[in-house]
């Protein structure tokens, strides 16, 4: 198995951390509820954004989105605004698009500056005194062996057809359409079927890193998506790291911190 990646150089200045979070899903189960985490969300970044160098949000920041070409959806301005104003401040912001928003195109970009990644990317991280740090971050979906269904769907939400075939639709219906798809997912119906550990020989991003360690070597794999705080042995030189979530009655509040030295998974209470 060949894998191709892009790979981005880093540069950790003394002092500086390199904050990870993902699985927000902005928008469900209700308009309050979803205010109430984007609040407590926005109280996060505050609290990060002292020694902050870059923060990555590593997909489903939103439950749905679609950009057309002169309309986003509506909703989510404290957390924009809160991602804007840390722009302003010089804290990078990469995003990675996930099952739920792959359909974010240029509009944060254009807006607050925010580098947007679609597959996993490895960053080389070198602190001032020329430590090397190599991680590999992504959403997770559609990675790994199994859940072919998934797979082929995503070819089909990702192809510039389709894109373009849904963006003839009119935006209201456009988001009645994304707002009776939410009301089916397991997040709105109570979560119900809640992620559960299925051991290291079933978990496929475990898998998945396993392949590729076997072909370049990782430090840490850092995933959103499977919805469980994870941090597992890839080897004996790798971990692989999953962000858990923030929306479900179990959410974690979940991110991950890199100091230059280590990454380490922590709550947000």
């Amino acid at each position: 198995m060949n894998f191709n990646f892009e790979t981005k150089s880093v540069s950790l200045h003394a002092g500086r951390r390199v904050y990870f979070s993902s699985d927000f899903h902005l928008g469900v189960p209700s308009v309050e509820k979803s205010r109430d985490r984007e609040r407590l969300i926005v109280t996060w970044l505050e609290s990060i954004e002292h020694d902050a160098q870059i923060i990555f949000l590593v997909g489903d920041i939103f439950d749905f989105w679609f950009e057309y070409g002169h309309v986003i959806p509506k909703g989510f301005t404290r957390l924009l605004g809160k991602l804007a104003q840390l722009a302003d401040r010089g804290i990078e912001l990469i995003l990675f698009t996930g099952n739920h928003d792959m359909w974010m195109f240029g509009y944060l970009k254009d807006e607050i500056g925010a580098t947007i990644y679609r597959n996993p990317v490895n960053f080389n991280f070198t602190d001032d005194n020329g430590n090397k740090t190599s991680i590999m971050v992504g959403h997770g979906d559609g990675l790994g062996p199994g859940d072919k269904v998934y797979k082929i769907l995503k070819q089909i939400f990702e192809n510039k057809f389709f894109q373009g075939v849904f963006r003839f639709v009119h935006p209201d219906v456009g988001m009645w359409i994304a707002s009776e798809w939410s009301k089916r997912s397991r997040i709105a119906n109570n979560n119900k079927g809640e992620e559960k550990f299925m051991g290291d020989d079933q978990e496929w991003l475990l898998v998945y890193c396993k392949e590729v360690e076997k072909e370049q070597h990782h430090d840490y794999y850092i995933f959103g998506h499977r919805h469980l705080m994870l941090d597992l042995a890839v080897n004996e030189r790798s971990r692989y790291i999953n962000l858990g979530e923030w929306v479900t009655r179990q959410a974690h509040q979940a991110y991950a911190v890199f100091d230059g030295k280590t990454v380490k998974l922590n709550q947000f209470k």
